[in-house]
């Protein structure tokens, strides 16, 4: 019967900040309370005795700002405190009429992530593009001399043997453990790889020569070398001798030097370590 009563009590809340902005970080908070009278039947009002309850403090709304201080008042934020607790309770009193919240300013940086791998193929198979890496970048938050010394993050190593099917995993990633003051917005991520089979290929490519003075008449040789390249089998057709380009340049050769130096010039993206059968093409001046 006593229970069924109206009453109006006095109750201790712990604070819970949210929506706090990154860039801040609040100080001397932990002691923080609010006395919010209440008054309500007893029964609505037993629930808050067996254990300390929480409030919410929007640092997103019903908050100034300082140069220092974060500004929390009770009377802009009567009906946010009434609205977190059910209609059958009504907000009476909020005390202390203020809240200053010690703040710092941090700084953010975003940093790319770098992969480790240490991966064995299958024979005849290998990865066809780059890892796919998610999320690619991490957010770094902290101290700005403590931030600005970090340019990326590398993950664990991924290893593995024998793979010849596509790689799908999650890695953690290498956090500075020593730098208590940062934070960081992801501790792993998600990575994946496509991989397919592979094989060889070798072209005829003819050598172009350039920067010839027009009073000399050069003659070399060989006029083609082969090019060998390995690429996965579903670009293995679509590569043509006239994808590549090999040249010498006349005007890097020294004095003496009776050979020119080829060059791979141009080659489709898609291929995987190009090399040519001559480091050298012989020539000669003829009159």
């Amino acid at each position: 019967m006593k229970l069924s009563n109206t009453y109006t009590n006095t109750i201790t809340f712990q604070i819970n900040k949210v929506n706090v902005p990154e860039t801040a970080v609040i100080f001397d908070d932990a002691d923080k309370t609010l006395r919010i009278s209440l008054k309500s039947h007893g029964f609505n009002l037993l629930k808050y005795y067996f254990k300390t309850p929480k409030i919410d403090i929007d640092f997103s709304q019903n908050m100034a700002k300082t140069d220092k201080h974060y500004v929390w008042n009770n009377k802009s934020a009567f009906l946010d405190i009434q609205s977190q607790l059910k209609e059958t309770v009504d907000v009476v009193r909020i005390s202390p009429d203020t809240l200053l919240f010690k703040y710092d300013v941090n700084a953010i940086k975003k940093v790319p992530v770098k992969i480790n791998t240490k991966i064995n193929y299958a024979i005849g198979y290998d990865i066809l593009d780059k890892f796919k890496i998610v999320p690619d970048s991490i957010k770094i938050i902290g101290p700005e001399i403590l931030v600005s010394a970090v340019n990326y993050i590398e993950t664990d190593t991924l290893k593995l043997q024998g793979v010849k099917k596509d790689i799908k995993t999650t890695i953690a990633l290498k956090l500075p453990e020593n730098i208590k003051q940062l934070s960081f917005s992801a501790s792993k991520v998600e990575v994946e790889a496509k991989v397919t089979k592979f094989t060889e290929g070798k072209l005829k490519i003819p050598v172009t020569v350039i920067n010839i003075p027009e009073n000399i008449n050069l003659k070399y040789y060989p006029k083609k070398i082969s090019v060998y390249y390995y690429t996965s089998l579903e670009n293995y057709k679509t590569i043509s001798a006239s994808d590549f380009q090999i040249v010498c340049d006349f005007a890097e050769v020294s004095q003496n030097q009776s050979f020119l130096i080829p060059r791979i010039t141009k080659q489709p993206d898609v291929l995987r370590r190009v090399k040519i059968n001559h480091d050298q093409i012989e020539y000669i001046i003829t009159e």
